[in-house]
């Protein structure tokens, strides 16, 4: 089993009387399923449906003063406490940006031998494994509690990408992507049937008349690493742009049905000259279209 303390992850808190309601009127994810040693996966969008900031979020125990954590990018942590204070009105609420105090350790390959009280299984995606909310100056004692290695945050970062967790500001821009081009819908940070929230209507429609066109897949890299942001090509055609990679693996923001059209022609897949190819070609495959009988 491994760890590593996120140095780009920050954290913020939300309590108060009111905190419940008022950030499941905001954001993707149904926070009233909320519980301690439970995290759930969300976002914060735009009224036009597009990523604010994504993030993970559990709820403390009574005796870290309960209230919300909320594990986000840690550049984007002071403007997360801005604009939820800005919503706040007159709601019961108090929102605090404690990234100098508290930070996040990864743990993956294993279950963690004895589960801290701000620990959680990350719920996008099994393979990614768990999240404990901790100083980083703790890191290592938390390492050892848990019974795993501490390493590098460029491991996770492979695994990450190797997991096909897309990362804001390397595989999607924060403000120009809509939750289903980072396939937040497949990683549970939308819930569709919450009541409303920032964004629902776009992203409701997205999802009921099936127009996500844009994804972010995982591919294979043939050789060198394509260089995050490089056009991706089939023939001569623009179809997509790279994100993150590492070792011979990758993520890239595709438009899936170009790309198949480009697969079904036998055209090979370059960015920044290098070759590049699906790990799934089931990726950019349409699914049928439910009948009612």
């Amino acid at each position: 089993m491994k760890a590593a303390f996120l140095p780009d992850r920050g954290v913020v808190k939300v309590s108060g009387e009111d905190a419940r309601n008022f950030l499941n009127g905001l954001v993707t994810t149904d926070v009233t399923l909320l519980r301690p040693g439970l995290g759930r996966f969300g976002a914060l969008l735009t009224p036009q449906g597009k990523i604010i900031t994504d993030f993970l979020i559990t709820e403390a125990p009574a005796g870290h003063g309960g209230g919300f954590l909320i594990d986000a990018p840690r550049a984007l942590a002071p403007g997360l406490a801005a604009k939820l204070g800005f919503y706040k009105l007159r709601a019961k609420v108090a929102v605090e940006n404690l990234t100098d105090s508290l930070g996040v350790l990864a743990v993956w390959r294993g279950e963690p031998a004895m589960k801290p009280d701000l620990a959680f299984a990350d719920p996008r995606n099994d393979a990614l494994g768990w999240r404990i909310l901790v100083p980083e100056e703790l890191k290592q004692k938390a390492a050892d509690l848990i019974g795993a290695e501490l390493v590098d945050s460029a491991d996770y970062e492979a695994h990450r990408i190797g997991s096909g967790a897309p990362r804001g500001g390397l595989d999607f821009m924060y403000g120009d992507a809509f939750p289903h081009e980072t396939n937040m819908d497949r990683l549970h940070g939308v819930d569709f049937d919450k009541g409303c929230y920032v964004g629902q209507e776009v992203v409701s429609r997205m999802q009921h008349r099936g127009t996500a066109r844009t994804r972010t897949v995982r591919v294979v890299l043939e050789d060198l690493s394509p260089e995050p942001g490089a056009t991706i090509l089939a023939g001569d055609k623009a179809v997509g742009t790279m994100g993150s990679t590492a070792g011979g693996n990758g993520l890239a923001l595709i438009r899936t049905d170009r790309v198949a059209d480009a697969l079904e022609a036998g055209l090979a897949l370059t960015a920044g000259g290098l070759g590049i190819r699906l790990a799934d070609p089931d990726d950019v495959r349409t699914p049928p279209k439910q009948t009612v009988a």
